[in-house]
């Protein structure tokens, strides 16, 4: 996400705007990755004027900083991606496009859909393919001629249902849903994981709550992770100014099937900066008494919620 004190922070004396300070101690954990990705939670543009909550509107800037850090695919579809109408869904896409940062959620028109619906990547001898949906748009009506792929038990089936298992290893979902700040899934979020489950998904990634939620990682049958929490914004109260990067081993040996582990990096947003610390960094570096508070105990809050 990006609120406007973060975009404030990105700019530069020219003008311009540059997250390298935000990212910097986490580009290397995206960069080490084989697949990197991300929840984009805002819409893109070449020019201003930016705006934060409620209808964001970012410098692609940030497009650069995601292609710095070699983010493989954004995941588009969420409750902001209708922010600024058709404009902000075709400026985003362009902006992605134009970086060669893949994308799936949310599109221009049917054509951009049936391209980009289904991301398909190929690594290390396993076959992924990437979905994504969204619980809603905040009211906000999706654009006429755009599409906003929706938790919609039809779609998501027709979606799954024409994937070749026989041509994919591992079908990976990413969803926003739940209930903001909550800190355990709710009946819905559960029920729409079933759902997943059924119709052949491993991987759940979950984001919209703002808070981190539990994972689950069952070594023969995938990943569920309810929600990611804030990988960076500028909301900075309890259990929302942080969250987790979750690196997901995908292993398969010989012909037998594949097999899951489940590392969940706790990541704690240091203003004024809005840099993104992992423990290794924020462990170390000086802080004034009230961040160190405030870091230790978010970083207690998600070891405790996540039992590491």
């Amino acid at each position: 996400m990006q609120h406007m004190p973060q975009v404030a922070a990105a700019r530069t004396a020219d003008g311009k705007y540059d997250y390298t300070e935000s990212f910097r101690h986490v580009a290397r954990i995206m960069r080490h990755a084989d697949l990197a990705i991300v929840n984009l939670e805002t819409t893109l543009s070449d020019v201003g004027p930016y705006t934060g909550y409620p209808c964001f509107r970012s410098p692609a800037a940030v497009a650069d900083a995601m292609r710095d850090m070699q983010v493989d695919l954004a995941a588009m579809a969420n409750n902001h991606c209708c922010d600024r109408g058709g404009a902000g869904i075709r400026a985003t896409t362009e902006i992605l496009d134009s970086r060669g940062i893949r994308r799936t959620g949310v599109y221009r028109d049917s054509i951009d859909r049936r391209l980009n619906a289904i991301q398909r990547f190929s690594r290390k001898g396993i076959e992924f393919a990437v979905v994504n949906y969204t619980y809603g748009t905040n009211g906000l009506p999706v654009p006429e001629g755009c599409i906003v792929d929706m938790l919609d038990t039809a779609v998501m089936a027709h979606d799954l249902l024409s994937i070749d298992h026989g041509e994919v290893d591992c079908i990976i979902a990413v969803v926003h849903w739940g209930n903001e700040y909550q800190r355990q899934p709710d009946k819905a979020q559960r029920a729409t994981a079933a759902f997943l489950r059924r119709h052949g998904v491993d991987i759940i990634i979950g984001s919209h709550p703002h808070v981190v939620q539990p994972a689950e990682c069952d070594t023969r049958k995938g990943v569920t992770i309810y929600s990611l929490g804030n990988f960076v914004s500028n909301q900075r109260q309890r259990y929302s100014d942080g969250g987790i990067i979750a690196t997901i081993d995908v292993m398969r040996t010989d012909d037998g099937p594949l097999t899951y582990r489940l590392e969940t990096t706790p990541v704690w947003v240091h203003t004024p900066d809005y840099a993104i610390l992992p423990p290794e960094v924020a462990d170390t570096i000086q802080m004034e008494a009230d961040a160190r508070r405030r870091y230790e105990l978010f970083i207690d809050d998600t070891r405790r919620l996540l039992g590491i």
